[in-house]
């Protein structure tokens, strides 16, 4: 081998494993139901960031799995349950989400996961607002 291919080689090696930058990241969450006087601002970890992805102009003569889109996903998670104040008796108050523990770049799971890029999606309150550490 050439000295030139073994340094494309290790570059694109390790130029691959730097690109994909996807690990758990601090996010605030905010919850309000209509019949609650408070909005609820929660502090989770969501997945985010970078993920290399593989798509070919000439997607018809390659095979599927050689085209891969991956996305930023979690490898570890659990669900943490928060109480919104403010509820009356007949509403239930409890609102449950997702603590990422660790990501991993790989195919988006529709049994936990939205997998699809909405246009422009608010976060905020319209209530006044309550902060929940977990």
């Amino acid at each position: 081998m050439t000295p030139f291919f073994m340094m494309s080689l290790l570059f694109g090696l390790t130029f691959g494993q730097t690109a994909s930058l996807c690990a758990p990241s601090e996010y605030i969450i905010h919850v309000e139901k209509r019949e609650c006087a408070y909005c609820l601002a929660i502090n989770t970890t969501i997945c985010a960031g970078f993920c290399m992805t593989r798509d070919s102009n000439g997607k018809k003569l390659l095979l599927k799995s050689a085209l891969s889109q991956n996305v930023c996903t979690y490898k570890e998670m659990f669900y943490q349950t928060a109480l919104i104040p403010g509820c009356p008796h007949h509403t239930i108050p409890y609102y449950s989400y997702p603590v990422a523990v660790s990501c991993k770049c790989g195919k988006c799971n529709t049994d936990y996961s939205d997998c699809v890029h909405e246009k422009v999606r608010t976060n905020y309150c319209t209530k006044p607002q309550k902060l929940c550490n977990m």
